[in-house]
């Protein structure tokens, strides 16, 4: 490395701190705001040769950086400091050093902590290893000799704050790919009925859980066959994220493709455990299921549940909670499940509507969910809405039940549909 001369007065080993100690440059304020910093910021001195450090100490001490100081004479001891560090850093990095040599430092600081700004600090003729460093991902660089408060005040500032620019940056453009990913699994989760005609009506929400942005794998569809059949579905992935969210699209897709090639009934759950036994990234993963079909002339209504809640059906009598006879999630027993169908008249059902337990498991008083009863309550207040109007009208009313209890902590998704002839 390029030694400078030692100031006079107290020798080097008097002036300097230990190594890995904090040194004690005073904390001063910037009247300036567009150069303030973080107040808990800290700068790493990484230098080998204690003339050198002397020298840089001394002009941040003249400098007026609010920061502490921490020196440390090798790479080693260095990555010590910054693997416990919960603070932001700005690294003053000398390119030549005990373990390492050249911009292969560099390289070793942003690996150890990539949030870390980086000064690299060179010799005078040494401008093109400087550029050099810039180029490898040093924020800046600065020559030692000559070194004077306002260039190594500037450059530290700097540094932080393109650092953070690059930080803000790279959260922008990852929230920009979650939305866009959010947005292409919503299609696939959520899609258009599948209607031939205005002979039924189709209402849905859905509303993801407060603890996760990205949809996870509650998933529902509507298809009318050509013969006027309605068929229905809503399920439910264990679990959140993009892989579940991905296995609910799978077996979206799976109903409809087994409901236009005329699979229907139990055969059609025994096709989607058969897929989710086959798509699932662990096997502890399941999913709950509800089907149902109506028929043509409207008459009868048959629904399946594999592990799911029930459904509320609204009548002349007003809203009940129907649950027909349950089987096993998808998933739990390969090979040794059985679902039961239960077929109900039809001519007295205005409309159904189908939910996930995201819409009655949130906590409405302390050690107290709501319940279905308790969602079957609220759906019964505003039974004489009808379509959206009502989805939107329940789903709202027990967020305002939860909300002063952590709201709704999972995805809800509802699908409510009622068809011409149910009355």
């Amino acid at each position: 490395m390029v030694g400078v001369g030692h100031p006079r007065g107290a020798s080097v080993a008097d002036r300097l701190p230990r190594t890995g100690e904090r040194g004690a440059v005073p904390r001063q304020g910037s009247s300036d705001p567009r150069w303030a910093l973080d107040a808990t910021a800290v700068l790493l001195l990484v230098e080998d040769d204690a003339g050198d450090a002397l020298l840089v100490r001394e002009v941040l001490a003249d400098s007026g950086l609010p920061m502490e100081v921490t020196w440390c004479k090798s790479l080693a001891e260095a990555r010590v400091f910054l693997d416990a560090s919960p603070y932001s850093v700005c690294v003053l990095l000398d390119l030549h050093l005990p373990d390492t040599h050249g911009l292969g430092a560099v390289r070793l600081v942003r690996d150890a902590a990539p949030d870390a700004a980086v000064v690299v600090l060179t010799g005078v003729a040494e401008n093109e290893a400087g550029l050099a460093a810039v180029a490898e991902g040093a924020q800046d660089f600065l020559a030692k000799d000559g070194l004077d408060a306002e260039a190594l005040s500037r450059a530290v500032r700097y540094a932080l704050q393109r650092k953070q620019v690059e930080r803000s940056g790279a959260e922008l453009q990852a929230s920009r790919l979650l939305a866009r990913e959010n947005a292409r699994l919503e299609r696939g989760l959520l899609p258009t009925p599948l209607l031939r005609g205005a002979g039924c009506q189709v209402a849905s929400r859905y509303t993801p859980g407060r603890d996760h942005a990205l949809l996870g794998g509650d998933f529902f569809d509507v298809v009318e066959s050509e013969d006027g059949t309605v068929h229905a579905v809503i399920g439910d992935v264990s679990g959140h994220g993009a892989a579940e969210a991905a296995l609910g699209v799978c077996l979206r897709v799976a109903w409809r493709a087994a409901v236009l090639s005329g699979c229907v009934g139990a055969r059609q759950l025994e096709l989607l455990e058969e897929i989710i036994g086959a798509e699932r990234a662990a096997d502890y993963i399941f999913a709950t299921l509800t089907v149902l079909r109506i028929a043509k002339d409207r008459s009868r209504m048959s629904v399946i549940r594999a592990g799911h809640p029930g459904l509320l059906v609204s009548t002349s009598r007003g809203i009940e909670l129907f649950e027909p006879a349950p089987g096993p999630a998808l998933g739990l027993l390969p090979g040794r499940a059985r679902w039961p169908e239960t077929e109900l008249p039809a001519h007295d059902i205005s409309a159904v509507t189908l939910f996930t337990d995201g819409l009655f498991e949130g906590v409405v008083a302390p050690a107290r969910r709501l319940g279905e009863e308790g969602l079957l309550a609220v759906a019964r207040k505003h039974q004489a809405l009808r379509g959206r109007p009502f989805v939107d009208a329940v789903v709202e009313d027990v967020a305002a039940l939860t909300a002063s209890h952590g709201g709704l902590a999972d995805d809800v998704a509802v699908l409510h549909l009622a068809t011409n002839g149910m009355s």
